[in-house]
């Protein structure tokens, strides 16, 4: 089981509420919130700022991937070589195809998920934009035909929250 990071505040119902609130329509308005929960609407603005404060929950817009034309998705195994580590890291966080990029088990392996507009361009990127970066070898990569769920619906269950 991981190390769970130190919370400034428990949570608690509410803010179980009111998050999955936000999730299911990160636009809906605190006093609708207020409205569902039967709290008032000054205690569901103080909560979502500081859930946003305490790093519990971002407010952001989530982009369709599809909406834009990239239909193809592949997760690319790397090893990187320690001595261009940040070269690489600074490379690769720069690619707007690279949607997820994460260090590996391996004190040299790195994990990025990628998206494309077709397959041609996704064999371009994997043979020949990502070798051609110094201290940079492709190990092995995987189609990805459909995901099924993303980081932005994950949500944790109810016993985080100190619920049953």
């Amino acid at each position: 089981m991981g190390i769970m990071p130190p919370r400034k505040h428990t949570l608690d119902s509410l803010d179980y509420d009111i998050i999955h609130a936000l999730h299911a329509d990160a636009r809906m308005a605190a006093s609708e919130i207020a409205r569902q929960t039967g709290t008032n609407e000054r205690t569901v603005r103080k909560r979502i700022d500081r859930l946003v404060e305490d790093g519990i929950i971002r407010l952001t817009a989530i982009l369709n991937p599809l909406a834009f034309g990239y239909v193809t998705a592949a997760d690319i195994l790397l090893d990187a070589d320690p001595a261009h580590e940040e070269e690489i890291l600074q490379t690769l966080m720069s690619m707007p195809e690279i949607t997820y990029l994460a260090f590996g088990q391996g004190n040299t392996e790195m994990s990025i998920e990628a998206r494309f507009k077709d397959n041609d361009a996704l064999r371009e990127f994997i043979r020949h934009t990502l070798p051609a970066i110094p201290g940079l070898t492709v190990t092995r990569y995987a189609l990805v035909p459909r995901i099924l769920r993303n980081i932005d619906e994950w949500l944790p269950p109810r016993a985080d929250f100190g619920l049953e």
